[in-house]
């Protein structure tokens, strides 16, 4: 593609990437295939190729972006699978990022929406006050009907059957290896994750320990900054991942860090990508240590080998495929061969390539599109029959949940199960 930026908007290193990323597009439109938005609205604007020309109009002439501009690039779900499919190697991801912030500085939103997302910026990153909205969710739901708002009514069917209480594993602490240790790591305990789903961290904590590796939780590890981020906030994202950036760095230089061990897919993106987002930053080089440390938990658990799977039962499995791990991370074969290898039966639906329609907030702020993304996740998990419906991300795992009847688990939990630990709690009810 080609582009006209002046040497004056060249100078900003945001832009200039955005014209690198620009310029390697060819509009050859594989990625509409793709699109999950492009599959359910059908309108050329809502495919990556469409934004791209969006994005390139409004930075490129220097343009306060217009309503219709802004909302084609807000129903994007940062889903990724355009990155996955392109066969020029655009990176679509650092480009819409770039012109969310550029969104965020120049285009005055209603007030509703100022307000809705404000509001989500201060809770959902803080565990804290991410469970008392929850309870009061509980409390509020009986009087869901009389709520105008469809993305008000979205937050409150978000709060789960059970606000479990926090769990003291997510505290600053260092855990020892079973046996020899193999490995030292941290863990990221995220921010969301630790009120909705405690078991997700107690189960990884054990199957890491199980496994030879001692597990260290640093004292001021937050939110990776990953919501924020997304919603164009750049100084309350980078704020966010300095933080976590300075106290794993002080593990690195205390007792060292051999991974740095993530079990929210989309937070796992996130920090993975700290290189570029801190490039021109006095932490470059720490930030891209960081980023260099960080795997996945399926990753380090392919590294390290099961040990003595078999105590589970072999459930039918159904994996679904987080966006931000098979696109965002290009993590595909690791979660699938682990659980195999645990001795499940794995088994994937169609279309796994497509989004669920969690994406983060987007749920939460476009509650339509959300929606028949996850009716037509549901129906193609629910046409495998499984018992059980593995995934990699919170936020899959509670979209997921909501539409069908079958239990959802996060992939530790069942290799954590499999190879001695307790069976998940989605499936007490199970004989």
């Amino acid at each position: 593609m080609q582009t006209n930026f002046t040497p004056r908007q060249l100078a900003d290193p945001g832009t200039a990437r955005a014209n690198e990323i620009l310029r390697s597009c060819v509009h050859c439109g594989f990625c509409t295939a793709t699109c999950p938005t492009y599959k359910v609205l059908g309108d050329e604007l809502d495919s990556p190729r469409g934004r791209i020309y969006l994005i390139k109009d409004m930075l490129e002439n220097g343009k306060i972006p217009d309503a219709k501009t802004v909302g084609h690039i807000d129903r994007c779900l940062s889903c990724l699978s355009c990155m996955t499919t392109c066969p020029s190697g655009v990176h679509y991801m650092h480009l819409v990022d770039h012109a969310r912030e550029y969104i965020e500085k120049t285009y005055r939103r209603p007030l509703g929406e100022r307000a809705l997302r404000w509001l989500l910026a201060r809770i959902l990153p803080y565990p804290g006050r991410f469970r008392l909205a929850l309870m009061g969710a509980k409390i509020a739901q009986p009087f869901r009907r009389l709520v105008p708002d469809a993305r008000l009514r979205a937050m409150l069917d978000m709060a789960p059957r059970d606000i479990p209480p926090p769990s003291l594993n997510d505290r600053p602490q260092v855990f020892a290896a079973e046996g020899p240790r193999r490995k030292r790591v941290a863990l990221l305990v995220g921010c969301a994750q630790r009120a909705l789903n405690t078991d997700i961290n107690d189960a990884t904590i054990r199957l890491l320990r199980r496994h030879g590796c001692e597990v260290v939780i640093p004292r001021g590890l937050g939110c990776c900054g990953a919501l924020t981020h997304h919603m164009g906030k750049t100084d309350e994202s980078h704020a966010m991942a300095a933080a976590n950036i300075r106290a794993l760095m002080a593990e690195v230089a205390g007792e060292g860090l051999d991974a740095v061990v993530i079990n929210t897919s989309g937070c796992g993106t996130t920090v993975k990508d700290y290189g570029h987002m801190f490039a021109h930053d006095p932490l470059a080089a720490d930030a891209a240590r960081v980023a260099g440390l960080a795997k996945d938990i399926t990753e380090v658990m392919a590294e390290l080998g099961l040990r003595e799977p078999g105590h589970a039962e072999p459930l039918r499995v159904g994996y679904h495929a987080a966006c931000s791990l098979q696109h965002g991370q290009q993590i595909r074969s690791a979660p699938k061969e682990l659980l195999a290898a645990a001795g499940f039966t794995v088994l994937e639906p169609r279309d796994a390539h497509i989004c669920c329609g969690s994406a983060g907030t987007y749920n939460l702020m476009q509650p339509a599109i959300s929606a028949e993304l996850k009716r037509r996740k549901v129906e193609t998990l629910e046409a495998l029959t499984p018992q059980v419906i593995s995934a990699g991300n919170i936020g899959c795992m509670m979209q997921i949940g909501s539409g069908t009847g079958v239990p959802v688990v996060h992939t530790a939990e069942l290799l954590d199960w499999a190879t001695g630990g307790p069976r998940p709690r989605a499936l007490a009810d199970r004989a």
